[in-house]
């Protein structure tokens, strides 16, 4: 129960703003981030669905790199279908309703995957990097980068 007492402004203002929690069976277990950067803490209501969807997605993809190790790379698994896997090498968003993913597939051919946010449903894995001598490609990192830059 809540003891703190809202006013109708600030609770609708809270119900606006964007929240992430989460709980895991491991209580060492990464968890997302805590402080949203700024351009996520701005109230839902003023982007689209496709741009919420790409924010939130860039959250997800670089918590979860910041899982792996030098010799791993993320990659998506697509459901309901046969599309198989995709290494991540970019993301963009048509508003107001589209989510679209750039890489390559396991056999290193191009790939584009372009999805209606309703439609979303996404698994991300870890594979090995491509190149043995390279570091491994941190695509969440730049992704949240050009975030904050835009």
């Amino acid at each position: 129960m809540q003891d703190q007492i809202e006013t109708s402004a600030e609770a609708a203002e809270s119900a606006a703003l964007p929240r992430c929690y989460e709980v895991h069976s491991n209580p060492n277990a990464k968890s997302g981030a805590k402080e949203l950067p700024e351009p996520l803490q701005k109230p839902v209501a003023t982007k689209s669905p496709a741009q919420w969807a790409y924010e939130r997605l860039i959250l997800y993809i670089q918590n979860f790199e910041k899982t792996l190790d030098g010799d791993q790379e993320v990659a998506m698994g697509f459901t309901g279908g046969d599309a198989g896997v995709m290494r991540i090498e970019g993301m963009g968003y048509f508003d107001p309703d589209i989510i679209t993913f750039y890489g390559s597939d396991a056999t290193g051919a191009r790939t584009q995957l372009v999805q209606h946010v309703s439609q979303l449903n996404v698994m991300l894995r870890a594979l090995p990097k491509t190149v043995e001598d390279k570091p491994a490609n941190r695509i969440g990192f730049r992704l949240a980068a050009d975030l904050e830059e835009s």
